[in-house]
């Protein structure tokens, strides 16, 4: 492929004429599009009148270069006024001021067969460009009345055109000398029109997209409301009439030692899960709430994480699970403490909710690069395909537990978005009947 020849001088040069271009035209944010075009056209007009008043005078074309001095005099007038001295520019002298020039150049120029008439529709495009819409009907009625008024004078009275071109080569180089005044100021127009609307859809079109994310946000919010309100309405309330139903029955004198005890025994499950549903709920709602709010510190793991770890031996071992944890005692970690361990206690209360009587729940640690790897391994019934698609969604259904222990259903979630806000990930691994393995990754120090 052949290598490209533009080089850092080259943009260098490019870059440095870019900014004079918009030196002199204005920059966007102070002036509108229409003063803007305005001085486009008057810088354009200014060069070609200084080029065509020497040449015309030149060419003996005395009066085409009369006009053409006036016609850049007057631009440059105006565009001073406009450009530097922020004062509006008059648009009815500036339309006046080209049916003038231009009606003394059409009988001063070979009338009907000068290059005047190429020049007419031009200018008054450039009118059109920098007039307010109200004046646009105006203008254009202007214009077709004095260009029909002068062809009709023209043709009843030829004797008024002077014809300074001799046939052929005359108006040859006529119409070749005028024809850069209309192409240029074509050209500037149309651009300054096209980027402007580039401009504008592209806006446009950011702004879609952020009513397309606003609304993606106010449906996720929805979700999440309709979930606060059905763990409210039922998950939150099923517990706690359950916790009722057995405190009434512990009233009865009916009930001996072993009912008593088996109900106190499911008493507790159930207070325990619904302690662990409800901290779950609170946290997240704060989350929500407040936003993040992290405080990270340099954490040795194992001090952190140990009153937890002991924690969740306790809770494993009420259901026979065999509970074996082993972390460094010099891993260091970048962490918010709190986060840390609510992430790490859902997790291990998750694998001990999933996992059967006499099952097996590991948790280690591994270094790699610059992060801290946790696992917690269970032997558990696994999660379902289906499921693992949306597990760290605000749809997820809650399952039961293998004891029939009722969750929120917004364990992982939270786990997700706090340790995420500390720098971390999370991912996991399971496969049905065999088990879940969990994995956050935090920064180490």
């Amino acid at each position: 492929m052949p290598k490209s020849t533009f080089t850092t001088t080259d943009y260098s040069v490019f870059k440095k004429t870019r900014d004079l271009w918009f030196r002199l035209i204005g920059h966007p944010s102070i002036f509108s599009i229409e003063s803007r075009i305005f001085h486009s056209i008057s810088i354009g007009l200014i060069i070609l009148g200084v080029i065509y008043t020497p040449y015309n005078f030149f060419a003996g074309l005395y009066t085409a270069s009369v006009s053409s001095f006036l016609l850049a005099l007057f631009f440059a007038y105006q565009y001073y006024n406009s450009r530097f001295r922020g004062k509006a520019r008059s648009n009815i002298l500036f339309g006046l001021t080209g049916i003038f020039l231009f009606s003394i150049n059409y009988f001063a120029n070979s009338g009907i067969n000068g290059s005047t008439d190429l020049i007419w529709p031009v200018y008054l495009l450039l009118v059109l460009a920098i007039t307010p819409y109200r004046q646009h009907i105006m203008w254009l009625i202007a214009y077709i009345l004095c260009f029909l008024g002068l062809h009709l004078v023209a043709y009843y009275y030829p004797f008024l055109v002077k014809h300074p071109f001799s046939a052929g080569r005359g108006e040859l180089i006529d119409r070749i000398t005028a024809f850069p005044l209309p192409v240029i100021a074509i050209y500037i127009i149309i651009k300054f029109i096209r980027k402007s609307y580039d401009k504008e859809k592209n806006t446009v079109e950011a702004r879609n997209q952020l009513i397309l994310l606003q609304k993606d946000e106010l449906e996720k919010s929805n979700a999440e409301k309709n979930k606060l309100m059905s763990i409210i309405s039922h998950d939150l309330r099923t517990p706690l009439i359950n916790i009722q139903s057995y405190l009434e029955l512990l009233n009865e004198d009916e009930l001996d030692s072993s009912q008593r005890l088996a109900l106190e025994k499911d008493l507790l499950t159930a207070t325990n899960s619904t302690m662990d549903m409800l901290s779950n709920l609170l946290q997240w709602s704060k989350s929500q709430m407040q936003g993040p709010s992290v405080n990270l510190l340099q954490l040795n793991l194992f001090s952190a994480l140990k009153s937890t770890l002991e924690m969740g031996k306790i809770q494993a071992g009420k259901k026979s699970i065999t509970f074996n944890y082993n972390i460094g005692p010099n891993i260091n970690v970048i962490a918010d403490s709190d986060m840390l361990q609510l992430v790490v206690r859902n997790l291990i209360s998750n694998a001990v909710k999933f996992t059967p009587q006499n099952g097996i729940i590991n948790i280690d640690t591994q270094l790699e690069q610059h992060e801290c790897k946790i696992t917690v391994n269970d032997s558990g019934t696994g999660i379902d395909q289906q499921i693992q698609e949306k597990i760290f969604s605000i749809n997820t259904e809650p399952e039961y537990g293998t004891n029939n222990e009722r969750g929120a259903g917004i364990g992982l979630l939270l786990c997700k978005e706090f340790i995420e806000r500390q720098g971390g990930r999370i991912e996991f691994k399971s496969v049905v009947g065999k088990g879940s393995a969990f994995s956050i990754f935090i920064p180490l120090v």
